[in-house]
Order: C-alpha cells, then structure tokens, then sequence
C-alpha cells in the first residue's frame, strides 16, 4: 500500500489531540487496522472518518475501550440489518411491479 493513501498515526493524534496509545489499543482490539512502513505506523484515509467517530465516543463522551467495542458492533449490525432491509425492499417492488399489468 502506498503512503499517499495513509496518513502517519502520530500526525492524526496530533491534530486531534490524542494519545498514541489509544490509536494503539483500538488497533489491538480489532477495531481499526495500520500498516506499518519503516517503523512507523499509518492509518488509511478509507479508515478516517471511522477512527474519528471512535475519538470521539471516548474522548468526547468518556466511552471505555470495552463500550467503544460494543457500540462498533451494534453500529455494524444495525447497517447490515439496513442493507437486508433494502435488499428486501428491492425484491418486493419486483415481484410487485412483475405482477402488476
């Protein structure tokens, strides 16, 4: 993977005033994926908004690292539900719109 496409870990907790460490344990838990290169570490840009959302819930509302996980997977299960919904939904209007003359 490129590095135009990533951004260093230690510039994104800069710029969003966060401990290294945080980017660290959410890496660890299995909620966001860096590469490294050289040792240094890098986040995705497709990845951005997601890590951002999750500064947010623990810094900003004091979310623990066990909460911050539950919450991903609700949210995960919730937009999986949503895309069956439409699927479905898509389905239904064929049929009807097949028996519909």
């Amino acid at each position: 993977m490129q590095t135009e496409t990533m951004i260093p870990a230690k510039e994104f907790c800069t710029h969003h005033h966060v401990e290294l460490s945080f980017i660290y344990a959410l890496r660890e838990s299995g909620l966001i994926e860096t590469v490294i290169i050289e040792e240094q570490v890098f986040l995705p840009l497709d990845q951005l908004g997601h890590i951002e959302k999750l500064v947010r819930l623990h810094y900003e509302m004091d979310i623990n690292l066990e909460g911050i996980e539950t919450i991903a997977h609700l949210l995960e299960r919730i937009e999986t539900m949503q895309l069956q919904m439409l699927q479905l939904g898509n389905k239904l209007n064929m049929y009807e719109n097949q028996f519909n003359f």
